[in-house]
């Protein structure tokens, strides 16, 4: 298992990066080429969002990206550490209202249109969403 781990400072400047790197590597590994552009995009929504969390939490901590190469498989892992507070426990008016939760929804939902094998977890230390793909055997991928 080949891991290869980016961590960037929160702002956008550096999403377009992000994306150029998993696609490079999610080739390497061999994911299917016709599949790359969903990659790039499904990694671009995902530190985008986590980018918007950081800033809109204030917080100064780089997101981290792990780029997961696995027998069969590759794997995506976009990390964020801003904490995530159930919509009754906010109090009126806080950030994170509607709007906030609407965007994050919708940039969910993006990338669960792009890619089949999607996994999010958030909790009061961050979130994370797990994005996979399967390769082709080594055998099949171009040097």
């Amino acid at each position: 298992m080949a891991t290869v781990e980016l961590r960037f400072s929160a702002l956008p400047e550096h999403v377009r990066t992000a994306r150029l790197v998993a696609a490079a590597v999610a080739r390497r590994a061999g994911v299917d080429e016709a599949v790359l552009d969903e990659v790039r995009l499904a990694v671009g929504e995902a530190c985008t969002r986590a980018v918007g969390l950081h800033q809109n939490a204030g917080i100064t901590a780089p997101v981290k990206v792990q780029l997961i190469e696995e027998e069969k498989q590759f794997s995506i892992e976009v990390g964020d550490e801003a904490p995530r507070i159930a919509p009754g426990d906010r109090a009126p008016g806080a950030a994170g209202d509607d709007l906030e939760a609407e965007e994050d929804e919708m940039g969910l939902a993006v990338i669960s249109g792009l890619v089949d094998d999607v996994e999010v977890t958030a909790g009061e230390n961050g979130g994370q969403i797990r994005m996979t793909w399967p390769t082709a055997p080594p055998s099949a991928v171009l040097p």
